[in-house]
């Protein structure tokens, strides 16, 4: 079952992904970093945008971590893809490591959303980004944002409207935040920097 979530999850989120990424410059000598990389299929996208840097994703399931892995395997074994387990309240790697930070349909089931985002700033290096995607956000008009709606209660997950992402990531130390939407999907990108 879980394998079949993944699968269901890499396919399904791919166009947002596509949408999410573009909004942004990706070095290709750069170092990044996906949180709740899930299956793996983020990781291999920006694998293959930066053809000279390295790419790591991070998940704190087993079985994510399994398929990561397995569907990079050839990245892997070129040196140019890390997976590990971990979680976004205590991320494995030193100050200022990344270049860029992405967070795909991960954020509503973060433990402490403002600790872990300066977490996360803690390993963007200096004009580095963040930038969290997701497919529903409070306050679309949306099937999508409805259906988030209903499984809050279950599953744990918190929605934000687009101010509270502004807020929280402002809060939580971020500079030049822009939050980008696409209103008919339901669609958010929230992008901040590090000074």
């Amino acid at each position: 079952m879980g394998r079949f979530f993944l699968w269901a999850m890499n396919s399904g989120h791919s166009k947002l992904t596509d949408w999410g990424l573009e909004q942004i410059s990706i070095d290709p000598h750069g170092k990044i970093l996906d949180i709740g990389c899930g299956g793996g299929r983020t990781v291999s996208k920006l694998a293959g945008i930066t053809v000279e840097g390295k790419v790591y994703g991070i998940d704190y399931s087993e079985t994510s971590v399994a398929s990561a892995r397995r569907n990079n395997a050839r990245f892997i074994k070129m040196g140019r893809v890390e997976i590990r387990l971990g979680s976004v309240s205590e991320l494995p790697f030193p100050d200022n490591t990344f270049d860029l930070v992405t967070a795909v349909e991960t954020h509503f089931f973060w433990p402490n959303l403002s600790s872990d985002l300066r977490e996360v700033l803690r390993i963007l290096k200096p004009g580095a980004t963040l930038v969290i995607i997701a497919e529903a956000y409070m306050g679309a008009k949306t099937m999508n944002e409805k259906i988030a709606e209903k499984l809050v209660q279950a599953t744990g997950m918190t929605l934000h409207t687009i101010q509270e992402h502004k807020e929280v990531l402002e809060r939580s130390g971020y500079s030049d935040v822009r939050i980008i939407e696409q209103p008919d999907k339901g669609w958010i990108c929230a992008l901040g920097k590090k000074v």
